[in-house]
């Protein structure tokens, strides 16, 4: 059962592909891909696992991006638990994924010298990828939820 993260991105990517329109879901098929790519090598050189796990902290934010999602099918945007939802969605995508990814970020450039050329560039790249997409799609999720004059 090793490498099982790997398969949940390989069927979310699935799904996307079948089900949502390319135009709006790149970022995330992106976004997944470059996470098979990291999740991958660490597991596959068996190196670099405790990085690794420390990105998966980000997925802790999935829940709760999953449950406004539903919640948004259902119908209930216009809700009480759907503005809860949003404002704990929002708080923990500021702690679990873009702090957790500048902390990532900020620990390879102190200790780029110690990493091995190979996992260091992967680990940057993904770092330089990741945290931009992140960052822009806060911003989509903070003007969809708070901005009102970008409400529906």
């Amino acid at each position: 059962m090793k490498n099982v993260h790997n398969w949940y991105f390989v069927q979310d990517s699935l799904d996307m592909i079948c089900n949502e329109k390319l135009q709006k879901c790149w970022e995330l098929l992106f976004h997944h891909f470059v996470v098979i790519v990291c999740f991958g090598f660490a597991f596959l050189v068996r190196r670099f696992v405790g990085f690794a796990m420390v990105a998966l902290l980000v997925e802790i934010n999935s829940v709760f991006l999953h449950l406004r999602k539903i919640l948004q099918m259902a119908g209930l945007a216009n809700t009480a638990s759907f503005r809860l939802t949003s404002l704990v969605n929002l708080g923990t995508y500021l702690v679990f994924r873009i702090l957790i990814l500048a902390w990532m970020s900020h620990w390879l450039a102190l200790n780029w010298e110690n990493v091995p050329a190979v996992p260091c560039a992967m680990g940057m790249m993904g770092m330089a990828i990741m945290l931009p997409i992140n960052v822009v799609l806060f911003y989509r999720l903070l003007r969809s939820d708070l901005l009102p004059s970008h409400k529906k």
